[in-house]
């Protein structure tokens, strides 16, 4: 299709070529710009990327615990539940916290009445003063015990911090648990995913918060597009690699626990980046000899060719490399052989070929 297309804007090249010779026979005319097709070139530099993997995770994933110890006689969820903030989701038997409320209560109760007594006993001066101190300070510890037993009770039940879905059921009903002994695993679904990566720390420095990154689960799976949202502040003692945190979308077909491949882009200092070699068509060259090749740049009013000057770096397929063209210059491509410097042009959109190419078929 390319070459029908290089052959047709070439025939229309020629006839103009012709039309022209005949009109200059004819009659001194003005001569008609000369149709050709151009590409522009692009000056952006190679990007470096950081690849890395990690378990993609909800930014807020909590292991839940009873603070106290006992029989959980209660667990009325499991995993991939929905849950709701305030839900109670897990039970301790209270009988024994119970009873030592009701034992601190008791002691409270009785510190208090020695107190009351002492209190008359010192007004009418047969108690000294650091007696009843004694007993005023009894009565506080009471009160200190009583409050943490009651305390204790109210954790006999498991509640719910947030809003999200449990993760992982760690044991079960029945069980005797410890204080601080991982129930259940849940995530706030109102936080986002992220996945968490290790960058070495020579490769952390270039990573700019707010970065592209590409995260791929599966080579079936399109890539998905995330932003880096975390930089750590210190890296690992052993390892010597910064945790780099990189936000996805919201996705259905994502989940807590799934491996993925992220590929992040990396700033590389400017003295150290490599000059940048513009990709063109190989018939944008006109001549090249050794380092050196010419091509025609069409000039920013669009209607007159140019010739340059260009470094070459030799062909790499279909395409040439070249540097020392502006960012967003128009190099001339097909019909750049009938077209000589200060020439007239006129850019063909080799859309509006289409017809003539299906015709050619």
């Amino acid at each position: 299709m390319a070459r029908a297309a290089v052959s047709i804007l070439s025939a229309m090249v020629m006839a103009g070529v012709l039309a022209g010779c005949g009109r200059e026979a004819a009659a001194p005319e003005a001569a008609q710009p000369i149709a050709v097709q151009a590409v522009r070139v692009s000056a952006a530099r190679p990007t470096a990327e950081l690849q890395a993997s990690g378990r993609i995770a909800r930014r807020r994933e909590m292991e839940l615990s009873f603070r106290v110890a006992g029989v959980m006689t209660g667990l009325s969820v499991d995993a991939g539940d929905r849950i709701a903030a305030g839900q109670v989701l897990a039970s301790l038997d209270p009988t024994g916290l119970a009873a030592a409320e009701q034992r601190a209560s008791a002691e409270l109760e009785r510190a208090r009445r020695d107190y009351a007594r002492d209190q008359a006993l010192f007004e009418k001066g047969f108690v000294s003063r650091q007696r009843l101190d004694d007993r005023a300070s009894a009565v506080k510890a009471a009160e200190a015990g009583h409050s943490a037993a009651a305390f204790d009770r109210r954790w006999t039940r498991l509640v719910s911090p947030v809003s999200g879905v449990v993760l992982e059921r760690v044991r079960q009903s029945g069980e005797v648990v410890q204080p601080g002994q991982t129930v259940l695993r849940v995530a706030d679904e109102a936080s986002p995913l992220v996945v968490r990566v290790p960058a070495p720390d020579r490769e952390a420095g270039r990573i700019r918060l707010g970065a592209a990154a590409r995260v791929r689960i599966d080579e079936a799976t399109p890539a998905l597009s995330g932003r880096v949202s975390r930089i750590g502040e210190a890296a690992d003692m052993r390892t010597g690699a910064v945790e780099i945190e990189v936000e996805l979308p919201a996705a259905p077909e994502l989940r807590s626990g799934q491996i993925a491949t992220v590929f992040i882009a990396t700033e590389t200092p400017a003295a150290a980046q490599p000059a940048a070699m513009a990709r063109l068509p190989a018939e944008a060259i006109l001549e090249a000899q050794g380092r050196q090749a010419a091509v025609l740049v069409v000039d920013p009013a669009g209607s007159t060719a140019r010739r340059r000057t260009v470094t070459f770096g030799g062909f790499d397929g279909d395409d040439a490399l070249v540097l020392g063209l502006p960012d967003g210059a128009q190099v001339i491509t097909v019909g750049a052989g009938f077209v000589s410097d200060g020439e007239k042009v006129r850019v063909v959109d080799p859309a509006r070929l289409s017809p003539q190419r299906t015709a050619a078929r």
